[in-house]
Protein backbone atom coordinates (compact mmCIF):
# COMPACT_ATOMS: atom_id res chain seq x y z
CA UNK A 1 0.00 0.00 0.00
CA UNK A 2 2.98 2.39 0.77
CA UNK A 3 4.35 1.71 -2.76
CA UNK A 4 0.52 3.03 -4.21
CA UNK A 5 0.91 6.22 -2.29
CA UNK A 6 4.34 6.72 -3.06
CA UNK A 7 2.96 6.82 -6.57
CA UNK A 8 -0.20 8.69 -6.25
CA UNK A 9 2.01 11.14 -4.64
CA UNK A 10 4.86 11.82 -6.97
CA UNK A 11 1.60 11.63 -9.83
CA UNK A 12 0.27 14.78 -8.07
CA UNK A 13 3.69 16.27 -7.36
CA UNK A 14 4.25 16.11 -10.96
CA UNK A 15 1.01 17.37 -12.01
CA UNK A 16 0.59 20.25 -9.52
CA UNK A 17 4.56 21.66 -9.43
CA UNK A 18 5.57 22.80 -13.04
CA UNK A 19 9.33 22.86 -10.99
CA UNK A 20 10.26 19.71 -12.75
CA UNK A 21 10.36 21.68 -16.42
CA UNK A 22 12.94 23.35 -15.29
CA UNK A 23 14.92 19.68 -14.66
CA UNK A 24 16.31 18.89 -17.74
CA UNK A 25 15.09 15.72 -19.73
CA UNK A 26 19.29 14.19 -19.65
CA UNK A 27 19.13 15.24 -15.98
CA UNK A 28 15.91 13.54 -15.09
CA UNK A 29 17.26 11.10 -16.44
CA UNK A 30 20.33 10.70 -15.02
CA UNK A 31 18.78 10.85 -11.60
CA UNK A 32 16.46 8.26 -12.64
CA UNK A 33 18.77 5.74 -13.71
CA UNK A 34 21.44 6.68 -10.50
CA UNK A 35 18.17 6.34 -8.05
CA UNK A 36 16.81 3.24 -9.34
CA UNK A 37 20.48 1.83 -9.20
CA UNK A 38 20.84 2.99 -5.84
CA UNK A 39 17.19 1.28 -4.70
CA UNK A 40 18.49 -2.01 -6.12
CA UNK A 41 21.64 -2.23 -4.76
CA UNK A 42 20.38 -1.24 -1.16
CA UNK A 43 16.94 -3.24 -1.04
CA UNK A 44 13.72 -1.94 0.60
CA UNK A 45 13.83 -3.44 3.79
CA UNK A 46 15.59 -0.07 5.14
CA UNK A 47 14.51 3.01 5.58
CA UNK A 48 17.03 4.34 2.84
CA UNK A 49 15.74 1.80 0.64
CA UNK A 50 11.95 2.89 0.58
CA UNK A 51 13.50 6.80 0.36
CA UNK A 52 15.65 5.83 -2.58
CA UNK A 53 12.89 3.83 -4.24
CA UNK A 54 10.27 6.31 -3.68
CA UNK A 55 13.40 8.91 -5.22
CA UNK A 56 13.40 6.33 -8.05
CA UNK A 57 9.64 6.21 -8.89
CA UNK A 58 9.69 10.18 -9.14
CA UNK A 59 12.95 10.65 -11.22
CA UNK A 60 11.49 7.98 -13.34
CA UNK A 61 8.04 9.91 -14.23
CA UNK A 62 9.95 12.71 -13.98
CA UNK A 63 12.07 11.93 -17.39
CA UNK A 64 8.83 10.43 -18.80
CA UNK A 65 7.77 13.76 -18.21
CA UNK A 66 9.97 15.53 -20.02
CA UNK A 67 10.42 13.09 -22.64
CA UNK A 68 6.47 13.37 -23.56
CA UNK A 69 7.05 17.39 -23.55
CA UNK A 70 10.08 16.91 -25.65
CA UNK A 71 7.83 14.97 -28.00
CA UNK A 72 10.71 11.83 -27.43
CA UNK A 73 8.63 8.20 -27.90
CA UNK A 74 8.47 6.16 -24.45
CA UNK A 75 10.57 3.80 -25.84
CA UNK A 76 13.17 5.91 -26.53
CA UNK A 77 12.74 7.65 -23.46
CA UNK A 78 12.57 3.88 -21.21
CA UNK A 79 15.33 2.46 -23.25
CA UNK A 80 17.31 5.54 -22.34
CA UNK A 81 16.59 4.88 -18.18
CA UNK A 82 17.72 1.51 -18.73
CA UNK A 83 20.63 2.52 -19.82
CA UNK A 84 21.57 5.11 -17.32
CA UNK A 85 20.35 3.03 -14.46
CA UNK A 86 23.13 0.19 -15.80
CA UNK A 87 25.90 2.62 -16.15
CA UNK A 88 24.75 4.14 -12.71
CA UNK A 89 24.99 0.27 -10.93
CA UNK A 90 28.68 -0.18 -12.58
CA UNK A 91 29.68 3.03 -11.31
CA UNK A 92 27.80 2.84 -7.66
CA UNK A 93 29.06 -0.83 -7.37
CA UNK A 94 32.91 0.39 -7.62
CA UNK A 95 34.12 3.14 -5.79
CA UNK A 96 32.70 6.17 -7.94
CA UNK A 97 32.63 9.18 -5.39
CA UNK A 98 31.54 10.84 -8.24
CA UNK A 99 28.56 8.83 -8.66
CA UNK A 100 27.80 8.67 -5.23
CA UNK A 101 27.91 12.59 -5.06
CA UNK A 102 25.24 12.91 -7.98
CA UNK A 103 22.88 10.12 -6.21
CA UNK A 104 22.97 12.61 -3.04
CA UNK A 105 22.66 15.80 -5.15
CA UNK A 106 19.52 13.75 -6.90
CA UNK A 107 17.99 13.13 -4.09
CA UNK A 108 18.37 16.47 -2.63
CA UNK A 109 16.40 17.16 -5.41
CA UNK A 110 13.62 14.92 -4.96
CA UNK A 111 10.70 15.88 -3.32
CA UNK A 112 9.25 14.68 -0.17
CA UNK A 113 6.62 11.94 -0.97
CA UNK A 114 5.06 10.85 2.20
Amino acid sequence: MSSLLALSSAVFMLQAAPSVGLVSYDEAVRCAGLTQAASELEGGESAQGRRLYDAALYWSLAAMQAATAAGKPAPAAEADQTRARIAAVQSLNGDASEARAALQRCQQKTPNLD
